[in-house]
């Protein structure tokens, strides 16, 4: 007789089976999510390719191992090889009037409610940790009075070039970088009123030949001000972060960074706790951890508003020193914990960019 052999294994068989396997962040199966294709079968050997919606998947290794077992449990079955791969959500919020910049799929806001909490040493360690994990990533520079992007991106000394009427950016490990800071001395002060803030802004975001960008993040000046109103106005932000440190003065301040991103509609993806400990020279013991500011109130913060909390980040002077080098500390040493702290964030940041993506469809 013809026809299908009993333990010959088809296309049907390995979608259902993969149909039961769950993202974890989305709470639906893979093959509704549009993330299983190019099924092959030959004999007892699987191949198809798995599409995450992000290179920085938090929980990659879960899924994948997931799948196969799913598979592992059809009769027949004697290998699978998977092919892992990545396209970012776009951003798919109404626009509302708003204009999104062309090749850019989520524009990230960083900010803060007061300044010395490290938001820009924040911002650069995820734009280079989003990098490292394989994704195509910008940073805009909008403290437009107070600009240290390139200074920490280690392109200080560089000049961006202008081609076909728009800016070229520059590169580093990865991140594509403009910031005021290229156009004027470093002793010259920017006195600037709201008008010129606006401008400026605009025209990074219009004027600056970006490409192809899975996020675009957007290092803000520390407040509720010009710069934030223009970027809310400018164009359709995916969402915001708000980095903040343990004392309850920052706090304070974040909480009403928080007020000012639901005012304006923006989703929040997360807190990130800045300088949340100091770990003592030589020990790894949380008991050997000295809480200089305090410990926890992001955390704390997080879980009152119901906003995720990404992650903390130690006082560490590897992180100054990174900084004042132009090698961040992701870039410098990926292994280091608190390059891992920062992956970590990293992670779940584009977790929740995804999460946001998606619900919006």
């Amino acid at each position: 007789m013809f026809g299908i052999k009993q333990d010959e294994i088809t296309k049907d068989q390995v979608t259902a089976a993969l149909s039961k396997v769950m993202d974890p962040d989305l709470h639906q199966d893979i093959v509704s999510l549009g993330m299983v294709s190019d099924i092959k079968i030959e004999k007892g050997k699987i191949y198809f390719k798995l599409t995450l919606t992000t290179p920085a998947c938090p929980l990659k290794e879960k899924i994948e191992a997931d799948c196969k077992e799913a598979l592992h449990a059809i009769p027949g079955v004697t290998e699978i090889e998977m092919e892992s791969t990545a396209n970012v959500a776009n951003q798919r919020r109404q626009p509302q009037g708003k204009e999104t910049v062309p090749g850019i799929k989520n524009i990230i806001a960083v900010t803060s409610g007061k300044g010395g909490v490290g938001k820009t040493t924040v911002a650069v360690n995820i734009a280079v940790a989003l990098a490292h994990l394989g994704s195509k990533v910008g940073l805009l520079d909008a403290d437009i009075t107070g600009p240290n992007v390139p200074l920490m991106l280690g392109v200080d000394k560089q000049q961006p070039q202008a081609k076909d009427n728009r800016l070229e950016p520059i590169e580093n490990y990865g991140v594509k970088c403009i910031s005021m800071a290229f156009f004027v001395a470093k002793e010259t002060p920017i006195i600037w009123r709201g008008p010129m803030l606006d401008k400026a802004i605009r025209q990074f975001l219009r004027d600056v030949d970006w490409g192809e960008l899975d996020y675009l993040i957007v290092d803000m000046p520390p407040g509720t001000g010009d710069a934030q109103l223009t970027m809310v106005q400018a164009t359709q932000l995916a969402g915001g972060v708000i980095v903040t440190t343990p004392q309850d003065v920052a706090l304070l301040d974040g909480r009403k960074g928080l007020a000012m991103f639901k005012q304006m509609n923006v989703p929040i993806f997360g807190f990130v706790e800045n300088m949340s400990y100091f770990q003592l020279p030589g020990t790894t013991e949380a008991s050997q951890r000295v809480d200089i500011f305090g410990h926890g109130g992001g955390k704390k913060l997080a879980e009152e508003t119901g906003v995720p909390f990404l992650g903390e980040i130690p006082l560490d002077p590897a992180i100054r020193v990174g900084g004042d080098q132009g090698k961040p500390i992701v870039a410098a040493d990926p292994n280091h914990p608190v390059s891992q702290g920062f992956i970590a964030i990293a992670k779940q940041l584009a977790a929740q960019v995804s999460i946001h993506a998606l619900a919006a469809v």
